[in-house]
């Protein structure tokens, strides 16, 4: 059996001589067009077809080219935007929270206008384990600001607690929440006393023990408690919180209650420290 020879052709070379062939073609047309003529409309019947066909073809290609560069260009404009979004959405995050701690200062210079009678320090909380519900917690101002043991600190709406020790640039809190914290009360309303004392049990519902408070006693639930003149560390006439859920001991003698706090524990970011402590003022 003879095998077939393949062949090979270069496209330059093709492409080369279905030039040289259309200028013949062309030569011809126009030296001999009235000769050429039925050959022409022969060759335009043939041709015509296929030239709409590459027409067609061609347009198409051009449309699906403009389609591709279309969405390109969309694709482009896509990842700009998210750029810009995302750099708008980190600006935006920065704004509220300038917001945020614009409202925080607003909040404790309503506070600093509530106890105007005090001179006080703002500081911030620095270290504190949220599991503990900030029953201690550390802020950035130390003995080098004029802080010192036993000093009141508020926040919110009132007393968050006192300090406990000192370093040179920064004092530990320890605060009313806390299990061994006990502060004399005094219900703003009757000026009957209590002693609130400091529960983190109780404070995963929200509130903290009151003690000692006499059975005849004139209170009702939303009273408010402050700081009492019999404290020995608190200064007197600080919001500690509102009572609730009041009760007569089984002794019969007393009654204990809840407190709601009037600070927020878990949200502090700001304090202020009053910058006096209460012996001294005596």
């Amino acid at each position: 059996m003879r095998r077939r020879t393949k062949l090979n052709l270069n496209p330059k070379h093709v492409f080369i001589a279905v030039a040289i062939l259309c200028f013949a073609l062309m030569f011809l047309s126009y030296q001999f067009g009235d000769e050429l003529s039925p050959i022409k409309t022969v060759v335009g019947d043939v041709i015509s077809p296929m030239q709409k066909g590459i027409n067609t073809v061609g347009h198409g290609l051009f449309n699906q080219f403009e389609k591709i560069a279309s969405f390109n260009k969309l694709l482009d404009e896509n990842t700009r935007l998210k750029e810009e979004l995302n750099v708008l959405s980190y600006e935006n995050k920065i704004l509220l929270q300038d917001k945020y701690e614009l409202d925080r200062f607003r909040d404790l210079y309503k506070l600093d206008k509530k106890y105007a009678d005090y001179p006080k320090v703002a500081a911030r909380v620095i270290a504190a384990d949220p599991n503990n519900g900030f029953s201690t917690f550390q802020i950035d101002k130390g003995s080098d600001d004029g802080i010192t043991v036993d000093m009141n600190v508020i926040a919110g709406n009132g007393l968050v607690g006192i300090v406990e020790s000192v370093g040179k640039n920064y004092a530990t809190i320890r605060s009313v929440i806390d299990d061994s914290s006990s502060v004399y009360g005094m219900f703003l309303k009757t000026s009957d006393t209590c002693v609130v004392r400091g529960d983190l049990e109780k404070l995963e519902k929200g509130v903290i023990g009151v003690e000692m408070i006499k059975k005849e006693a004139d209170i009702q639930d939303g009273y408010e408690v402050v700081t009492s003149n019999i404290s020995d560390k608190y200064l007197q006439g600080i919001l500690i919180g509102y009572i609730s859920n009041i009760t007569v001991d089984s002794n019969n003698l007393s009654k204990t209650a809840d407190l709601t706090p009037a600070v927020d524990f878990e949200h502090l970011e700001e304090v202020l420290i009053i910058t006096e402590v209460k012996e001294k003022l005596e």
